[in-house]
């Protein structure tokens, strides 16, 4: 049964390639990038993995694609380049 919602729009800033992968694989979903994340959030809040095998595999090909080296080691470690 669907859940009925209030959205808001936000502006959050991402890091270039892993915002690549993301669209990726929203697109590989057939998700848009918003309810991939949702999904990936909601999963995360419940200790639960949001990706079967098969999707681990299309996200590693993505990051590949993408140049995407970052894990989770790297969270919170994250520093923008002074321009």
């Amino acid at each position: 049964m669907a859940r009925i919602v209030e959205r808001a729009q936000t502006g959050v800033r991402l890091e270039k390639s892993l915002l690549k992968v993301l669209k990726g694989l929203a697109e590989y979903c057939e998700l848009s990038l918003g309810d991939l994340l949702e999904g990936i959030v909601l999963h995360a809040f419940e200790g639960k993995a949001p990706f079967s095998p098969e999707t681990r595999k299309a996200i590693e090909e993505l990051k590949r694609v993408y140049g995407c080296d970052l894990t989770a080691a790297d969270s919170h470690r994250l520093e923008e380049r002074a321009t």
